[in-house]
């Protein structure tokens, strides 16, 4: 998995009744984009590291003009 700072991250709910969640990675820890992410969720504010699972997708930021 691979991330820049901006992209989201949603969280899938893995119980039900547990809602899918969405943050906003404001830090990229690893190696060339990878895990660990410093979030912040959307929903609360809340910040935290975070190391993805596979019940986790990167919804990359769209390029502007100019951009790749």
């Amino acid at each position: 998995m691979e991330a820049t700072v901006g992209d989201k991250l949603l969280v899938h709910g893995r119980v039900v009744g547990i809602h899918d969640r969405v943050a906003e990675i404001i830090e990229v820890l690893g190696d060339s984009g990878e895990p660990p992410y410093r979030v912040r969720y959307e929903d609360d504010g809340h910040e935290c590291l975070f190391s993805p699972g596979p019940d986790s997708v990167v919804r990359h930021l769209a390029a502007g003009p100019g951009q790749r």
